[in-house]
């Protein structure tokens, strides 16, 4: 479940790839690329945040198709049209929008609450989206909300320097930097100080806390594609974890490797064929 934020423009999780059926993927293509443009401008820093939002505006109403259609946005009319034919709801791509305002903007996050509401914005939808064209049950979102958000909060972690620095955003909510002894001058070092450690431990912990919330999601879904995607993406998550609390994230950038995604495929291959598929008793929400 591929998420907005990346690593010097380098993704951790492809979308596209073999692990879905030919017939899903473009949809999954066009949906990635409405997100990826909104990001897009949502980053640019050659924008001011009015002439951001302005854009963003015009990207929803030619999804929404209250707009003449523009050059710049025609990919929006096609994924309208395929989200019609899939009967899906036009929320999954207006909530990723609502995420990109607040990042237009520049919006400080006070509290974890209100990190983890940015991500129901940011990054469910992009799971919920997933979920709805594998016709999965309703029942999957929670768990997979968890998960999104913390693949979310993962990607803010590697780009905390760069966030800070370039974007002059900060997602660390502002009461852990208080509580910790962090001022957002000290991302910008090159070094993590032993306060910044300490907070980016805790926030690790936290994140623990969101994926052993979704842990039972490869469990509950139907298809075995999905299954393995999500096994992989659990085992990859916690690997990132692991190379975060050891290195520094100011120092270096921390990402994955070949061994990596190799490890990761075995073991989601293991994993995928043996998992005892759970009944879901609850028929939506």
């Amino acid at each position: 479940m591929e998420l907005r934020h990346k690593q010097q423009h380098q993704e951790n999780f492809p979308v596209v790839s073999f692990f879905f059926s030919k017939k899903l993927k473009g949809i999954i293509a066009d949906y990635y690329r409405f997100a990826r443009a909104a990001d897009d401008i949502a980053d640019d820093d050659k924008l001011s945040a009015k002439a951001k939002l302005k854009q963003l505006d015009e990207l929803e109403k030619v999804f929404f198709g209250t707009q003449k259609t523009s050059k710049k946005f025609a990919f929006a009319v096609k994924l309208r049209e395929e989200f019609l034919k899939e009967n899906l709801s036009p929320s999954l791509a207006s909530d990723l929008l609502k995420a990109f305002r607040q990042d237009a903007e520049g919006l400080e996050y006070k509290t974890w609450a209100q990190l983890t509401d940015y991500c129901k914005y940011s990054a469910a939808p992009v799971g919920r989206f997933m979920l709805a064209i594998h016709d999965e049950n309703p029942s999957t979102y929670l768990p997979s909300n968890s998960l999104c958000a913390a693949l979310q909060i993962v990607n803010h972690l590697q780009d905390i320097k760069y966030d800070a620095k370039l974007l002059k955003r900060v997602y660390i909510p502002l009461d852990l930097q208080k509580e910790f002894g962090v001022s957002t001058e000290d991302f910008l070092k090159n070094k993590e100080t032993p306060e910044v450690k300490r907070l980016i431990w805790h926030i690790l912990e936290k994140i623990q806390g969101l994926l052993k919330d979704a842990e039972i999601l490869p469990q509950i879904v139907n298809s075995l594609r999905l299954r393995f995607y999500l096994h992989m993406t659990l085992f990859l998550t916690r690997r990132l974890m692991n190379k975060i609390r050891k290195g520094d994230v100011l120092a270096k950038e921390i990402k994955l490797s070949g061994i990596d995604w190799a490890a990761s495929l075995c073991y989601a291959g293991v994993k995928s064929l043996f998992t005892k598929r759970k009944s879901l008793t609850t028929k939506g929400f």
